[in-house]
């Protein structure tokens, strides 16, 4: 892993810019935004992907695999990720060629320019709310430039260049990027401690976001309900601060949540109450809308136009996706990756569900946080979840670590039936067919691959008999 250089130059002009990582949603989005600018872009990842695909057809020039030859001449700008190692042959020729090498922050921190910046950060919740924030901004009339973590659903990209001044960012608290950037409105959705292998305490990861949040030019838009957005709410000095959510003195108050499908809420402001439904589940999407309504209205929209907008917002790639019905049981993935995203995601999928049971199938992510929270993880797939199938940690930039596995996590439960670990997909998939029955949704959880599994799991279903007997843990 490579820690962000933030105090390397960004270059003024770039004409050919060379991706190390190219295939990530971050990074295609942004190798997508460099080719609309006419850049000539070339990139490796070490796997072919559609991502890859869709860039070539653009005009890049890709590889699978990282070497030195990748490398062309003419390349002047080398952007990387965070997670590939010091030894990358691309990375060591471009310092050795005396290239501009910046990290991915650095580059969209070139793209922005003087655009006026709306910056969403937090815990969780910030892609679907830069989504839902980009929709209903086009819904407006506004054309918005935008690079979000996961792909918006209705316009089938996560990034795109736009005619207008606004500019809106999912922007990175893991590694502190997300202070790299002159911000105008900073929304912060929660401050739920993490990525504690780069902040190193608690403190340090709440000081960081009061510091994004005063930094704003405009505005800091931030949740009233979320304890870890109380806490750095205390140490904000900003003039112009508008909470949201269901707290009582949130200046935009969400209300009525009802979650028996599709969820709808209402929205206060000022006195005046509009109604919503969004076609999407659970009570923390009427959450992550409110706090992309009080954006809406900063910018100078009116409350019922925001709120129609935001209604709009059909999901992001990867949160809540449905991609297949076998033998009656629906297999659906999501990106949750920490316990909180977790319990958010299970239990909007127990909404929407009715009769049929969750089985969950985790994948837990990078061996630092499985070790910090694996407790954690337990009791919510415990509580959230009729059964678990755990693999084992995506262990994405980090190394391994002596007894850090999904064995880790199943062996926190309460009640071992409720758990069945297994390392092997296959076998997982095979597993997963036998528990499952009609009416059943089955959910992949995780950041890492463990998307992939889910042709794996809809194979085993059309191959087995539904189960006669009772699953584990009933």
């Amino acid at each position: 892993m490579i820690r962000p250089d933030l105090s390397l130059p960004i270059p003024d002009d770039i004409t050919a810019a060379h991706f190390i990582g190219i295939g990530g949603s971050g990074m295609s989005g942004l190798a997508r935004m460099f080719l609309e600018l006419g850049v000539r872009v070339s990139g490796s990842d070490r796997a072919d992907s559609a991502a890859l695909r869709d860039l070539a057809a653009l005009g890049a020039t890709v590889h699978v695999g990282h070497d030195a030859a990748n490398l062309a001449d003419d390349v002047d700008t080398v952007i990387h990720t965070g997670a590939i190692w010091p030894e990358n042959p691309e990375f060591v020729l471009a310092k050795e060629r005396g290239l501009h090498v910046i990290h991915r922050s650095q580059a969209l921190h070139w793209l922005i320019g003087g655009r006026r910046l709306v910056s969403v950060a937090g815990a969780h919740g910030k892609t679907t709310s830069t989504g839902m924030l980009v929709t209903a901004l086009r819904d407006l009339g506004v054309d918005p430039t935008f690079v979000n973590g996961g792909v918006i659903a209705q316009l089938g990209v996560s990034s795109g260049t736009g005619s207008d001044d606004v500019f809106v960012i999912e922007a990175d608290e893991s590694d502190g990027t997300f202070l790299l950037y002159d911000t105008s409105i900073a929304l912060i959705t929660n401050v739920d401690p993490d990525h504690l292998d780069h902040w190193g305490t608690r403190d340090a990861f709440y000081d960081a976001f009061a510091r994004f949040a005063n930094e704003a030019r405009e505005a800091v838009v931030i949740s009233s309900d979320d304890a870890g957005a109380q806490r750095v709410a205390q140490q904000l000095s900003h003039p112009h601060v508008v909470t949201f959510g269901e707290a009582a003195d949130a200046v935009v108050r969400v209300g009525d949540i009802v979650t028996d499908g599709p969820v709808s809420f209402s929205v206060t402001y000022q006195g005046v109450t509009v109604g919503a439904r969004l076609p999407i589940p659970g009570a923390h999407n009427a959450i992550n809308a409110a706090g992309a309504v009080a954006v809406l209205l900063t910018l100078g929209h009116d409350l019922e136009p925001a709120v129609r907008a935001v209604e709009g917002f059909a999901g992001t790639i990867r949160r809540f996706e449905l991609h297949g019905v076998e033998r009656g049981v629906s297999v659906f993935d999501d990106y949750a990756h920490h316990p909180t995203e977790v319990a958010a995601a299970l239990a909007a999928a127990r909404t929407v569900v009715g009769d049929g049971r969750i089985i969950a199938i985790q994948q837990p992510h990078t061996y630092s946080r499985t070790q910090e929270m694996y407790r954690e993880f337990a009791d919510v797939l415990e509580r959230y979840a009729d059964h678990t199938v755990m693999l084992d940690v995506y262990g994405a930039r980090e190394d391994p670590v002596p007894g850090v596995t999904g064995e880790l996590v199943s062996g926190a439960f309460a009640d071992p039936s409720h758990v069945h670990y297994v390392a092997d997909w296959q076998q997982a998939a095979d597993y997963t067919a036998t528990v499952a029955r009609e009416g059943d949704y089955v959910i992949t959880l995780g950041c890492g691959n463990v998307y992939l599994i889910i042709p794996q799991v809809l194979d085993a279903l059309a191959r087995t008999d539904a189960p006669a007997v009772p699953a584990p843990g009933e």
